[in-house]
C-alpha cells in the first residue's frame, strides 16, 4: 500500500480542519484539545513526515502557546490555571490540524481537488496557482528593481511606499501575460473543460468527517473533560 492510497482526501482533511476547528474554538476542554493534538500527530506519523520538521514546527509555535498560556495565567479571571491550559493547548490543536493539511498535500493538490469537489470556480484555481508560481520570479523582480535604483545612486527600502509601487507595476504587467497565455491555451471563463486527473474521494471520508465532529461535540456535551 503506497502512501498515496493511505491518504485522506485533501477536500476531507479541509472540512475536517474547518469543522474541528469551529468545534474546538467554543469548547472549552483540555482533554479534547490533547485528543486533537495526539489525533493530528499520528496522522502525520502515519503518512511518514519528516521528524525533525515536525518537532521543529512544534518547537516554532511554543512562545506562541506559551504566552498564551501565561496571559491567562496572570490576567485571566476565574479558574485560571483551568483557561490557562485551555488556551495554551488550543494553539497546538490549531497548528497540528493544519499541519495535518499542509505538510501532506501541495497547494495546486488542494485547490483541483476542492475545484472537483466543492466546485471551486476554475478562475479562482488557476488564478490562485498562477500567484503560487511567481513567487520565484517575484524574489528576482525584488532583486532586479533593487539593482537598478543602486545604478541611479538610490536605495529603495522595505518601509519605502514606492518599493512596492514598482513591484505593483510589474506584477501587473504579468497579469497581462497570464491572461493572454491563458487564452491561447484555450482557457475560456465560465466554459466546461475537461478534467486531465480526476481525484477520487471515497464516501466514507465524508462519513469520517461527520463521525469524528458528532463524536467530539458529544464527548463535549455529555462527557464535559477538564
Amino acid at each position: 500500500m503506497t502512501n498515496r492510497t493511505r491518504r485522506l482526501n485533501p477536500t476531507v482533511l479541509a472540512l475536517m480542519i474547518i469543522t474541528l476547528g469551529l468545534a474546538t474554538s467554543f469548547v472549552h476542554s483540555v482533554t479534547l484539545n490533547a485528543i486533537v493534538i495526539a489525533g493530528s500527530l499520528l496522522y502525520l506519523f502515519w503518512q511518514q513526515m519528516p521528524f525533525k520538521k515536525t518537532v521543529l514546527i512544534l518547537l516554532i509555535a511554543l512562545p506562541l502557546a506559551l504566552g498564551s498560556w501565561l496571559s491567562f495565567y496572570f490576567f485571566g479571571a476565574g479558574n485560571r490555571v483551568h483557561l490557562a491550559w485551555i488556551y495554551g493547548s488550543r494553539v497546538y490543536a490549531y497548528l497540528t490540524l493544519a499541519l495535518t493539511l499542509t505538510l501532506t498535500t501541495s497547494a495546486k493538490t488542494l485547490l483541483l481537488s476542492l475545484h472537483q469537489h466543492l466546485k471551486l470556480p476554475n478562475t479562482f484555481v488557476y488564478g490562485v496557482l498562477a500567484a503560487l508560481n511567481m513567487f520565484s520570479r517575484l524574489r528576482g523582480a525584488f532583486q532586479q528593481v533593487r539593482y537598478s535604483a543602486m545604478l541611479r545612486g538610490q536605495a529603495y527600502h522595505l518601509w519605502q511606499p514606492r518599493f512596492y509601487l514598482r513591484l505593483i507595476l510589474i506584477a501587473l504587467n504579468w497579469s497581462g501575460d497570464l491572461a493572454m497565455a491563458m487564452t491561447s491555451q484555450g482557457f475560456t471563463e465560465g466554459a466546461v473543460r475537461t478534467e486531465m486527473a480526476v481525484d477520487k474521494l471515497p464516501k466514507w471520508q465524508y462519513g469520517l468527517v461527520m463521525g469524528l465532529l458528532v463524536a467530539y461535540v458529544a464527548a463535549a456535551i455529555c462527557w464535559r473533560p477538564w
